[in-house]
């Protein structure tokens, strides 16, 4: 391997580093979603392994397709520009609509009192919660989650522009090499970062109990997403 190419794949991985650690969403979906969910670390690591090789795979796909067609540098940029915009409002929607599905189970969970009249044994109270009401319905839905195939879909969306002109440099000069090895060494550290960030963050938040704010679990996941894509959006992380 040449000067050049070592060269190409050093940049790849000092880009690859810089844009994952330096993205938020690249890793706090998984994070609070796994916490309030109470996936296994097992589970976290393979939702994030496949949400971070949609997240890879669909920039590379576009850039060779641009190669390949001979469209501008420019021009695929801006289509990743707005992938990643209409990725960014995804998330926000998806957490949103997270954090209202969050704020009602809290409520239906909330324990209460009733208070009743029997002829036998007079006058009694008991406590219960609305969330186990017509569980019976539910059952089957509980058993399949479609919160991973979401966050598939939004990190499908999600570009990783800075890896587009290293990809395209060298394939415009025909060096397929150059390519492969540059979106491999890309890929491979982000989404190792990925992992690693996602499980030992994962491993500290376990270690904060949340006591009373625990059947707000789902609520504070959402309102953590929305605050994430409003981040990205607002500074363009």
């Amino acid at each position: 391997m040449n000067s050049g190419l070592t060269l190409l794949c050093l940049n790849a991985a000092a880009v690859a580093v810089l844009h994952t650690l330096f993205g938020p969403d690249h890793y706090v979906p998984f994070v609070v979603m796994a916490r309030a969910r109470r996936w296994s670390s097992w589970r976290t690591a393979l939702i994030t392994l496949a949400c971070g090789i949609g997240h890879v795979g669909s920039s590379v796909v576009l850039g060779l397709v641009g190669v390949v067609c001979g469209v501008e540098l420019q021009k695929v940029m801006h289509i990743e520009s707005f992938r990643g915009s209409l990725a960014t409002w995804l998330l926000i929607a998806f957490g949103a609509v997270y954090l209202v599905w969050g704020l009602r189970r809290a409520y239906r969970s909330q324990v209460h009192t009733h208070g009743h009249v029997h002829e036998d044994d007079g006058y009694h109270v008991h406590a219960h919660a609305h969330d186990r009401e017509h569980a019976h319905v539910h059952d089957a839905e509980a058993q399949i989650s479609l919160t991973p195939w979401i966050l598939f879909t939004i990190f499908i969306f999600g570009p990783c522009e800075p890896m587009i002109p290293l990809i395209m440099y060298p394939a415009a000069g025909g060096n397929w090499l150059g390519v492969v090895l540059v979106a491999v060494v890309f890929s491979a550290i982000t989404i190792a970062i990925m992992l690693a960030v996602v499980l030992l963050s994962l491993y500290g938040v376990h270690l904060l109990p949340l006591g009373r704010l625990e059947r707000y679990s789902h609520a504070l996941a959402g309102a953590t997403i929305v605050l994430t894509g409003c981040a990205i959006q607002v500074f363009g992380l």
